[in-house]
């Protein structure tokens, strides 16, 4: 049993230290707090100016009532108001809204560095490429002139030796007839 435990502690360390995990655990804080921003964006500067147009008192107050409230004698309320509320719905689709265009123009930017970072990479790739090719090509282009060299130089060598033949030939020759 005890096995197990550090087999299952190991996997859990395993997990937790990958950076995927702790990527996702400030995304997940990050993310709430932005929250926070965009629920204070809609509440503190987007209602007020609603509320220059909207002249019930802001977006909380648009809404159907379907059932009144009933209020006693003393003014306490028996029965709660049933309503839609239109405006309260209306403020948490807005509040998705721009929390949604945020992330788009967060993971455009984040997409637009990765795609200029993969250029950059690609492009010193293919310089190093081409580096390579002139380098080898170069190479090739010595080897091919050391190789004409010592043709030529084994072409006058082979020339040499058939001259010095037919010289010796000839003193041979001359030296018979001597």
């Amino acid at each position: 049993m005890a096995k197990k435990k550090s087999t299952f502690f190991k996997d859990f360390k395993a997990f937790i230290s990958r950076g995927n995990v702790v990527d996702m655990a400030v995304g997940v804080v990050v993310g709430g707090s932005f929250s926070k921003i965009v629920t204070g964006l809609v509440n503190n500067i987007i209602n007020p100016a609603v509320n220059l147009f909207v002249k019930t008192g802001g977006l909380d107050s648009i809404k159907t009532v379907l059932t009144p409230a009933v209020v006693d004698e003393t003014g306490a309320v028996t029965t709660a108001e049933v309503a839609i509320l239109w405006g309260t719905w209306f403020q948490t689709i807005l509040d998705f809204i721009i929390t949604a265009f945020c992330v788009f123009l967060m993971i455009r930017l984040i997409s637009k560095v990765r795609n200029g970072l993969e250029y950059k990479k690609k492009e010193e790739e293919e310089a190093k490429a081409a580096e390579a090719k002139a380098k080898a090509d170069a190479e090739k282009a010595a080897a091919a002139e050391a190789a004409k060299l010592a043709a030529e130089k084994q072409a006058a060598l082979d020339a040499s030796i058939i001259e010095q033949a037919k010289l010796l030939a000839e003193i041979r020759d001359l030296m018979k007839n001597k």
